[in-house]
């Protein structure tokens, strides 16, 4: 698969790798913005990855604080994972479900999420943890702080994978309203520095088809979860 060449709308940085230069980036505020179709070369490996932990880690709807089951099915791969019971939200190094430890994170995404961080302008982002989740028609994620990491120097990268779905861009508070931002199969969102505590979400999930994943979403959420040792 080659990647889709792109015409650039907006040059945000002078210094940006050379192999990326046909990428659409889109500042959506200081601090964050969308680099449309920068997974599409990797968009079929990283399907195969996600079956591969899923194998070893099965998707599971969590349920939050309150007691609601999760629309969202989720799992985890890296040295933590993100949970969500009645106890809470935190990261944890064992997978409850399965009393193991989290599948290994694939060199391949810390590899995608290192490059797109690097090209919004985060250099030397190395990710622990990256939440999987499967979005099918129906579902939804309301906004939320990534709030739970023990790091917030470092950036948040956000991958789409199959069919597309409104990302909700807040602001610093719940009560900002939030901008409605269509992400498609490939385009990955990152955010960080003055803009890593906004709130952000994913409306409900229209019913949808894409060649590779049918009637699913899926998106890779790459944190900085644990302290540099």
């Amino acid at each position: 698969m080659t990647r889709v060449e792109m015409p650039v709308q907006q040059t945000l940085f002078d210094t940006a790798d050379p192999s990326t230069a046909g990428v659409e980036a889109i500042e959506l505020e200081s601090g964050a913005t969308i680099l449309r179709g920068f997974a599409l070369e990797d968009a079929a490996a990283l399907l195969v990855a996600i079956e591969r932990i899923a194998d070893a880690a099965p998707l599971r709807h969590m349920t939050t604080a309150r007691g609601w089951r999760m629309s969202v099915a989720t799992t985890n791969c890296g040295d933590a994972g993100w949970l969500s019971d009645r106890s809470g939200y935190r990261y944890d190094a064992i997978d409850p479900e399965t009393g193991r430890q989290w599948p290994a994170l694939p060199e391949l995404f810390a590899d995608l999420a290192a490059r797109a961080a690097r090209e919004a302008g985060f250099a030397h982002f190395e990710p622990d943890a990256c939440l999987v989740n499967r979005y099918a028609p129906g579902a939804r994620l309301a906004l939320h702080q990534d709030r739970n990491e023990l790091d917030f120097d470092a950036p948040i990268v956000s991958v789409s994978l199959g069919v597309p779905a409104t990302f909700l861009w807040g602001g610093a508070t719940r009560a900002d309203r939030p901008r409605r931002v269509r992400v498609e199969h490939g385009d990955i969102v990152v955010w960080g520095g003055p803009a890593r505590l906004n709130f952000h979400g994913v409306d409900t999930l229209r019913e949808s088809y894409h060649a590779l994943t049918g009637s699913v979403r899926f998106n890779l959420t790459f944190r900085r979860a644990l302290l540099r040792r």
